[in-house]
């Protein structure tokens, strides 16, 4: 066996490790959950941990196996859900105080396919309030603690919890969502991998809302082969959700390990490179040298769509997420995080005209874009253009943290508004310790092509074996 902790092992690794006997889904749940006893007073993952629920499926899924019954690769993993997809028997709070934490009767979609898929839910993930912050801070629940340093420092948002658990080695695998960064940020921040999926690839029935129109649905993990793996399973068709109607489900795993030999990797030379930090554009022009090195054909590529997405106003996520919240808004904006009520006071602002407006410059430019992409197969920037900074910093006033947020939703924005699939995973680190993210994007629905050009890099490089120094958390 690897000298790799269990717990910081791949579900790849786990799940060989799983058929041969020598670890058994309880054991590994036994095992993430005392992990997660030892390490979630420091770092702040988790609201909600189900020990017993975890244990009970982990039963299951052993009795199944040992059966004979092997319900495919996710077969007995664990794995920690953000606080926004609905569990049957589970509350949802969405990192606020207003809204009813009752427990839920009906199944997110994408929570039934992985228990479908024999997978073990170990608790709920922190959320910025209502996933409506790309910096990760949540003044209710309190913020997750990036593992990366004794320092507290921001760990990305909104899917705060999920990355620094998956990161900290709490859990294999963590779902999030993406509506202008909220999977890749945290992830880049982090050191994890994270993969944003085109809008109407993953139903998001049952998931919380923040805009209909741009959120999307997405795993955090600590390889791209699982990040392959758990999309292969969530994508699908669900009359739920019309937006997954028409597109069929992709084999993103039949070329997952082609290499990316002949692949034509586009640099933007009008786009993402805003605000960039020296240390962070050092480690993206090494990467990009890792790319050119295993055979890809990189050139710099003019791309204006992409600028121009992301000079648009916030009208069609602010808009949208004023009429989601008008009556919470109405009666209880005094419960709500105060890095989070006034903007969303502010989002009533937008007039219809600039909503519409906007939706028509997104049209335009997802369209225009296909010629400037005709060409390119992957394009290649930072994920965010600075590291993880001090939660001290980043909260000391709404104008501050505002001036973060822009920061670190500078690049990620514009995937989404383009309407590409995008994956984040580490190209290095800070003079301070903290990761650095490499974020590859793609046309959208080609997710097979950033997975594979993910797993490519992944490979020729060693940054997927760094594991954050805990000592100061496990004191």
């Amino acid at each position: 066996m690897s000298d790799t902790p269990l717990h910081y092992r791949t579900i790849t690794e786990l799940a060989a490790l799983l058929r041969s006997g020598d670890i058994t889904p309880t054991g590994l749940t036994q095992h993430l959950i005392e992990r997660i006893e030892a390490l979630n007073g420091p770092l702040n993952a988790f609201n909600l941990v189900t020990a017993d629920r975890a244990l009970a499926e982990a039963v299951a899924a052993e009795t199944l196996l040992t059966a004979g019954r092997d319900l495919g690769p996710l077969h007995g993993i664990p794995y920690a859900v953000k606080d926004l997809f609905d569990v049957v028997g589970l509350p949802t709070s969405a990192g606020s105080r207003t809204v009813d934490t009752g427990r839920k009767t009906v199944e997110s979609e994408v929570t039934r396919r992985l228990a479908a898929a024999g997978m073990v839910i170990l608790g709920k993930t922190i959320t910025v309030e209502f996933a409506k912050g790309i910096v990760g801070i949540n003044n209710i629940q309190g913020t997750p603690h990036n593992p990366w340093r004794e320092t507290h420092c921001v760990p990305g948002g909104s899917s705060a919890g999920t990355a620094v658990a998956v990161a900290a080695g709490m859990a294999p695998m963590g779902l999030g969502t993406d509506t202008g960064g909220s999977v890749r940020a945290p992830a880049g921040l982090c050191g994890t991998v994270g993969l944003k999926t085109t809008v109407g690839r993953i139903s998001r029935f049952g998931v919380f809302p923040l805009s209909w129109t741009l959120d999307s649905v997405g795993p955090l993990t600590r390889s791209v082969e699982d990040a392959a793996l758990i999309h292969q399973i969530m994508q699908g068709e669900d009359a739920r959700d019309d937006s997954t109607l028409g597109i069929q489900p992709e084999d993103v795993l039949s070329s997952l390990k082609s290499g990316v030999k002949g692949l034509r990797v586009g640099i933007p030379e009008d786009a993402f490179c805003d605000m960039l930090n020296p240390e962070v554009s050092k480690a993206i022009e090494a990467a990009v040298d890792v790319f050119r090195d295993m055979g890809a054909h990189v050139e710099t590529i003019t791309y204006p769509e992409a600028k121009q997405a992301a000079a648009l106003p916030p009208a069609v996520n602010g808009a949208e997420a004023a009429v989601i919240h008008e009556a919470r808004i109405d009666t209880k904006l005094d419960l709500m995080d105060p890095m989070v009520g006034p903007r969303m006071i502010n989002d009533r602002k937008h007039l219809a005209i600039d909503y519409l407006k906007t939706l028509q410059a997104i049209n335009r430019l997802r369209e225009s874009q296909k010629e400037s992409l005709r060409d390119i197969d992957v394009v290649l920037s930072a994920t965010t253009p600075i590291p993880a900074a001090p939660v001290d910093l980043v909260n000391d006033s709404l104008e501050v943290y505002m001036e973060y947020a822009q920061q670190y939703m500078a690049y990620t924005n514009i995937g989404n508004r383009l309407g590409l699939c995008g994956l984040s995973l580490p190209c290095g680190f800070s003079s301070e310790g903290l990761p650095i993210g490499l974020l590859i994007n793609g046309k959208p629905f080609t997710e097979a092509m950033v997975l594979r050009a993910g797993y490519a890099y992944e490979q020729a490089t060693d940054w997927k074996n760094k594991r954050p120094n805990l000592d100061w958390a496990e004191r």
